[in-house]
Formats: structure tokens, sequence, C-alpha cells
């Protein structure tokens, strides 16, 4: 039995037959997940559930009008709409919440059920450092996403002050997923064929700032490498794509320079990396080119990434000295690998959320022990000044200071052992010996 429990024993054993103590009513606070994400729902459910940006605090001022919620962060992103919440404790609790949601979204409650899930207190602490950590990620161990937790806790403390067990929560989490990447090796090894490309790049040469590099194509894909490659530092990079537009928004983006298609075999002898992802049904660089290019740096070496279906660079070019060329089953052998090295690492990540996690609601509980000890002085202390003043009156009017203090001394001790005397004799009555253990060790007896 908790501190909490033994409490609300001795409040409810607390009238006096001389004097009634008016005890305030005592509100049951809880820490809550209400979600869905990327394995409970397809995505046609998961994008009418999501908050816009532009709506956020339209949905945030509607969640705190609910009687129950004291505070929230709402978690919106394509993966998963997650409600953070802080609540009072009440019957229906999640009927309520469930309600909110679907009237808000204008959706069915049968249609979202069954997608839905639901976490309380200490598993609401967990699931939030896993999400935070990449440990519940589309793709495992992903860092974006303690980015996007930041951000929604940024957005929705910005107008609406969050409860301290809430902020606490969040701002433990913050550090919990920091300490997962210092410590595990989650986000160390490429698991997107984009991601993996790149890190070929850095393995073959040892920096990226200085290398030349040509991108084929403007699609999602060399989207996200280039994006990489700029993090990386990469000061020289050229475009190629058949629709000179679309890659001039990207180019535009990276600081990139941007080249047709036609243009490929002129300036290929600049690239020391090549990284190539287009639709083309055919080879757009040839075993010749590919030559030439090698013969103008003087058999300087290229590294040739080709991540296209069908293949955009002909698999002769392999056979090349001083062209290092990998297909896209090459980097698919390397993000399965690493993807086996970060599961690896998840198992430590895991271990310390469940530590993590186990020190807050740790913590959460002596906050709640300390309130209680707070009142309980206070009500011990109100208790003493009303007998000292009855005491202190009565020697004013003249009664014997020796019988004075004797009664203050009897009425002091009667009335501070009364809520526990009855408790301990109810406990007796009940037959429950490990409650009346527990107040025995509270009450400091042997």
């Amino acid at each position: 039995m908790a501190f909490l429990d033994l409490w609300h024993l001795v409040e409810c054993a607390s009238q006096n037959p001389d004097n009634h103590w008016d005890i305030p009513s005592r509100i049951t606070m809880t820490l809550l997940a209400l979600g869905i994400n990327h394995k409970t729902a397809p995505v046609a459910l998961r994008e009418r559930v999501a908050f816009l940006p532009d709506t956020l605090d339209q949905a945030l001022n509607s969640l705190l009008s609910q009687p129950m919620v004291q505070s929230g962060v709402v978690l919106s992103t394509c993966n998963r709409t997650e409600l953070y919440l802080s609540v009072e404790q009440q019957t229906d609790l999640q009927e309520k919440l469930v309600r909110w949601l679907c009237e808000y979204h204008d959706l069915r409650e049968e249609d979202v059920r069954a997608s839905l899930y639901w976490h309380q207190d200490n598993a609401a602490v967990s699931h939030l450092m896993r999400v935070a950590s990449g440990l519940d990620s589309l793709v495992l161990g992903e860092p974006q996403i303690l980015g996007q937790v930041k951000k929604a806790h940024a957005d929705s403390s910005r107008d609406h002050a969050l409860t301290s067990e809430l902020e606490r929560m969040f701002q433990k989490t913050f550090s919990v997923a920091k300490r997962v990447r210092t410590e595990t090796e989650i986000g160390a090894s490429a698991v997107s064929v984009a991601f993996a490309a790149c890190s070929l790049a850095r393995q073959i040469f040892e920096s990226l700032s200085t290398v030349n590099v040509l991108l084929v194509g403007a699609g999602e894909t060399i989207e996200l490498v280039a994006r990489h490659l700029r993090e990386h530092k990469v000061q020289k990079l050229m475009i190629a794509n058949r629709t000179r537009e679309r890659a001039q928004l990207l180019a535009d983006e990276v600081g990139a320079e941007v080249i047709g298609l036609g243009d490929i075999e002129t300036r290929l002898a600049d690239a020391d990396i090549i990284i190539s992802s287009t639709a083309s049904p055919l080879p757009i660089i040839g075993k010749g080119m590919v030559e030439r290019a090698l013969k103008a740096r003087r058999n300087q070496p290229m590294l040739l990434v080709d991540i296209a279906v069908p293949r955009d660079v002909e698999p002769e070019v392999g056979k090349l000295a001083n062209a290092y060329l990998y297909s896209v089953d090459d980097l698919q052998a390397i993000i399965e690998q690493n993807m086996a090295q970060r599961k690896a690492a998840a198992v430590q990540a895991e271990s310390i959320v469940v530590q993590e996690s186990g020190e807050f609601m740790a913590w959460l509980r002596a906050q709640s022990a300390g309130d209680t000890i707070r009142e309980y002085r206070s009500q011990a202390d109100d208790v003493r000044a009303e007998l000292q003043e009855r005491a202190i009156a009565a020697l004013r009017q003249g009664a014997d200071a020796e019988k004075v203090l004797q009664e203050l001394a009897h009425k002091l001790t009667n009335r501070l052992i009364h809520a526990p005397t009855k408790s301990l004799q109810q406990a007796a009555r009940d037959g429950d010996s490990e409650r009346l253990q527990i107040l025995r060790d509270s009450l400091g007896l042997e």
C-alpha cells in the first residue's frame, strides 16, 4: 500500500467528536497518452485524425475546455497523432476523450476506436520516451521524431501553460532521447537508401566538403540525398534532370548548380561522386562515357551510386579501374546489416527507457507525498495553534498554569492520535495485517 493510500485511510477516520476538521477533497491527477499511428491505422485514417499547424491553437483550446483536462500537448506527424495529457481521474475518462477526438474531426467513433491506443501514468511516460528516442518509429532509430516532439511541446505550451507534471515529463523525455543517442548506436547506421548512399560516400572520401557531387534526377530520393549531403557540408553540387524547373527548386534549397541530362557527358569528369535515381527505362550513363571521364580526370577515382530501378548506369562501368559502382541491391545489403545493428542497439535503448521512466514515476510519487506531508503538517499545526490559543486564554484568566499545561498536553495528544487510532482499530477489525503493519511502520512502532 502506497503512502497516499495510508493518508487516505487517516483522512477517512479524521473526525473528532470535539471538533470536526475541514479536510479539502483531493483531486487525483493522472498522465495519459491517447493516439493513433502507422502501426494501428492506414494513412487514409491517420490523415483524417491529424491536427494541422494552423489549427493547433483552436484544437488545444477545444481540448482544454474539457472539464477533466488540465493541460496537454498535441503531437501530429505523417505517421502519428497523439495527445499527451494531464487530466483529472474520473469515471468514463477514456470514453469522454475519444468522444471529443471524434467530434472534433467529425468522425464516427466506430471507425476510429479500434485504431486508438491508450497509455496511463508509467505506460504514458514510457511511450513518450520511446517515441522521442525513435524506438516507435516506422524507421527504427530515425532522428527526426525528436525534433517533432520538441516542436509539439513548444507549440502546445506557447499559449497554454503545462502542469508541472506534464512539463517535467517532456523535459525528462528530451534528456532520455539525448542519452539514448549518446550511449547507444541506435542512429549510427544508415537504414534508408538515401542515407546509405551518403554513408557510403563518407566511407570512401575522408571529407565530403572537398568533393564534387553530381546528382542525376530530382525525385524524392534525390531530394533526401541532397539534404543529407548539404548537412555534410558538400560545397560543390550539380543536379541533372530532364525537367529543369523541378531541379531548380531543389537546387535553390541546397545551393546547387542545375544542368540538363544532355550536359552530363561534358560535366561527368568534374564529379567525384555520382548518385543517380531517375525513372528512365534505359541507362543514362554508359561505360564509354565513364571511360572518357576517367581519362580526363587522369584516373582519379569516381564513386557511382545507382539507386534507380531500372538502372541508370550500365553494369559494365563496375569493371573499369578506378570506377566504383554500387547498385540499389548493394545498398540494401548495407541497410539490412545496419538495421540488425540498430535492433541490437534498441535493446539497450529500451533498458534506458525502463530505468528513466521508473525514476520519473518515483519523482512523481515523491511530489504527491510532499503535498500530503505538507497538508498533514498544516493540519497538525492548526490543531496545535487552536489548543495553544485556548491554553493562553486560560492562563490570562488566571487558571492554574500546571493544570493548563497538563490539559494542553492531554488534548493535543488525543487530537493527534485520534485518526491513526481509528485506522489501527479498523485494520484490526478487518483482519488486514498488511495495512496494520504499514500503519505501525508509519507511526514508528516496532
